[in-house]
């Protein structure tokens, strides 16, 4: 029975998807950035990103967090967040993000990080679909017996395209400067590590044109902020530059940052900006739709419908 269920699951979520194509295996995909408004239950922001990208014709949509960093993180609040995303016309796939667990804290001001992220993997990734009406099969990091607790990693396939969300948050990579309070970013630094090299390895043995990672900090920006004193990054950016070396197709790094993590100009429409094989795309307000043609040289574009479109990356 339940073999009969996923087989009935995954052909409605080929149907579903089926119209997204086009003649030559093209098809688009959403990215929903963060943060999603100003006031504290502000929804209106995130209401128009997912009516907007419910009339596209799209394979799915990836949402980068479910929440802004000024709401609470209530129990409350990720079950209704959850049930407004569960409503999406596409596939809807969680990139969790800094704000939905690493800044959390409880009353007394105590760190909630490591509890607020159980909790949100216990409502959002309990299972091996997506959100959305047209509910996507996704492989979860977690299916690993070693990497069991990481099911907020995940990866599917489309049209000879590898995409995968990995959990990089934005404020350095959870990276604390206090001594012997690492444990947390020295264990996800293992897991993320073993998830990155395994999705760049099915997609080379699968010979797929491109792959695109989701995620909310940018692990391919080097330059130092205000009271850093450690790269939180520096072992994945080192570890995605070696792998794309090795990658005969594309790979893509979609995140909520400003580009070049200038937190201080005003938001430009969304451009890839390439170095190599390697691409990054900041898509740090609203949202963005990107066209996939796995035949082109480019693979990746963004459409030109949001004012954006692909440069090199210096």
């Amino acid at each position: 029975m339940k073999r009969l269920l996923i087989a009935g699951m995954l052909a409605c979520a080929a149907l579903a998807g089926s119209a997204a194509f086009g003649a030559d295996n093209r098809f688009s995909f959403g990215y929903i950035a963060h943060p999603f408004g100003d006031a504290l239950t502000d929804e209106s922001g995130l209401k128009d990103s997912l009516a907007a990208a419910g009339q596209a014709n799209l394979a799915f949509v990836v949402i980068g967090g479910i929440k802004s960093g000024i709401e609470p993180c209530s129990d409350e609040l990720y079950e209704q967040r959850r049930s407004m995303l569960n409503q999406s016309r596409h596939g809807l796939v969680v990139s969790v993000s800094e704000s939905d667990w690493s800044d959390c804290r409880y009353r007394d001001g105590r760190p909630a990080a490591l509890e607020r992220l159980h909790r949100i993997r216990e409502l959002y990734f309990a299972d091996d679909f997506s959100l959305g009406a047209s509910r996507i099969p996704l492989t979860r990091q977690s299916a690993n017996p070693k990497f069991r607790d990481y099911a907020e990693n995940s990866r599917w396939e489309i049209g000879g395209i590898m995409f995968a969300t990995i959990n990089l948050p934005a404020n350095n990579n959870r990276y604390l400067d206090a001594a012997g309070r690492n444990s947390e970013f020295e264990d996800r630094l293992v897991a993320n590590h073993d998830w990155l090299q395994r999705v760049v390895m099915h997609a080379k043995r699968k010979q797929y044109a491109g792959i695109v990672f989701f995620c909310d900090g940018d692990p391919l920006y080097a330059g130092k902020e205000d009271g850093v004193k450690r790269d939180g990054f520096r072992e994945t950016r080192r570890q995605i530059i070696t792998l794309a070396a090795s990658y005969p197709g594309k790979i893509l790094i979609i995140h909520n940052q400003p580009a070049n993590g200038d937190k201080h100009k005003p938001h430009k429409s969304p451009t890839i900006r390439w170095k190599g094989n390697l691409g990054d795309l900041a898509v740090a307000s609203d949202w963005t739709m990107l066209l996939v043609t796995p035949s082109r040289p480019s693979v990746f574009t963004v459409a030109s419908g949001k004012d954006a479109g692909a440069t090199d990356r210096k």
